[in-house]
């Protein structure tokens, strides 16, 4: 294999054309810039140069070697800066969320993408247990998590906090134990967890969710409320996720006597050091969800 630092001084005597320069500029002697050019024509078999006196010109094998050997020193050194380069406003950050969150997050980092446009931001929207995993598995640099992983391989850290509300259709202004039990309970991927949280805190009869008869189910974040809009059914979903749909007239939000907040997490792996791009975008996404 060639030797990087051979070529690197033969290409610059050939920029140069004069061999006391070259050695001034690579801080080199004279001798050790002309034994570096008799090891690299050792090693090709063919001689390089053809000296004149303090001159030389390049052989046809000296010339297809500087050609192509500038395009590899070129390529070494943009792969160097590549490779060292860490950015804070440039490059891919991959996040997940629970549906809620992202409603209120997503949005705004497409607006600090628009701001940085070097930024790329790849969000994935996810149930809790899905971005602890993603994390584990490194397919994401971010992940934002209402109920905390017993991963030992996860660092998480509390951000904000987020209430949880109980949403039925509007007409319905009773919110009784038995009133919810005969309208049905709208599921979700993490309705199960949403309603142990907040209905175990306000009805002393409640032990599951699955006391409820089963009213519908939606994985999507947007859709969730649309069957507690027609009637079907009540829910329990945090607030970015009702801020967010766009008919609040034909849902209500009820005001429970014990009201439940949940905290947001942000989970990295932990055995990672974030990138500068990644640590930005961690801070902006913290300083939001915490207004």
């Amino acid at each position: 294999m060639i030797n990087p630092q051979w070529l690197r001084t033969y290409c610059t005597l050939v920029e140069v054309g004069h061999f006391t320069q070259t050695a001034e500029k690579l801080y080199m002697t004279q001798s050790g810039v002309s034994q570096q050019i008799r090891k690299l024509e050792s090693h090709f078999g063919a001689p390089l140069l053809i000296r004149e006196g303090k001159q030389f010109s390049l052989t046809d094998a000296g010339s297809r070697l500087y050609r192509e050997g500038r395009q590899l020193l070129n390529a070494m050194t943009e792969l160097e800066q590549n490779v060292s380069s860490d950015p804070t406003h440039a490059g891919l950050v991959r996040i997940a969320s629970p549906g809620s969150v992202g409603l209120k997050l997503y949005s705004q980092l497409l607006q600090f993408q628009v701001q940085h446009p070097e930024l790329v931001i790849d969000f994935r929207f996810a149930p809790n247990a899905d971005v602890a995993s993603l994390l584990v598995e490194h397919k994401i640099d971010l992940g934002f998590m209402t109920d905390v992983s017993n991963s030992v391989d996860l660092s998480v850290e509390p951000i904000a906090e987020e209430p949880l509300q109980l949403i039925t259709p509007a007409a319905i202004t009773d919110v009784r134990w038995e009133s919810l039990s005969q309208l049905g309970f709208v599921d979700h991927p993490d309705g199960f967890h949403h309603a142990q949280r907040l209905l175990s805190k306000n009805y002393p009869e409640f032990q599951h969710a699955s006391q409820f008869e089963a009213a519908g189910f939606s994985n999507q974040i947007h859709l969730i409320l649309e069957p507690v809009s027609l009637g079907l059914g009540f829910t329990v979903l945090p607030s970015y996720a009702v801020e967010a749909f766009p008919k609040p007239e034909s849902i209500r939000v009820h005001r429970l006597g014990n009201p439940v907040k949940e905290t947001v997490f942000m989970g990295r792996y932990r055995h990672k050091p974030l990138s500068n791009r990644v640590a930005t975008v961690a801070e902006v996404a913290k300083s939001f969800l915490a207004q």
